[in-house]
């Protein structure tokens, strides 16, 4: 998305989902992956989002940007 490279609004959940594919099927490391997914899940259980899949009822204080996305993830791990 070179529309929107820089501008920290990119959702990073497919980039982190596509790593633990990767431990997944290319590395035979499927737990570390489920951890991974589980971080990902979690952080979207809580209502977390980047500003793509904010819907009207997700509060603004809750909308993060693609840094603070990845942050999230990585303090669920």
């Amino acid at each position: 998305a070179p529309d929107i490279a820089g501008l920290g609004i990119a959702n990073p959940l497919a980039q982190i989902l596509s790593a633990a594919m990767l431990l997944t099927y290319a590395l035979d490391m499927g737990e570390q992956a489920a951890w991974i997914e589980t971080a990902v899940a979690r952080v979207l259980d809580e209502g977390w989002r980047t500003r793509d899949i904010a819907d009207a009822n997700t509060p603004a204080d809750k909308i993060l940007g693609t840094a603070q996305m990845g942050d999230k993830v990585i303090a669920a791990l």
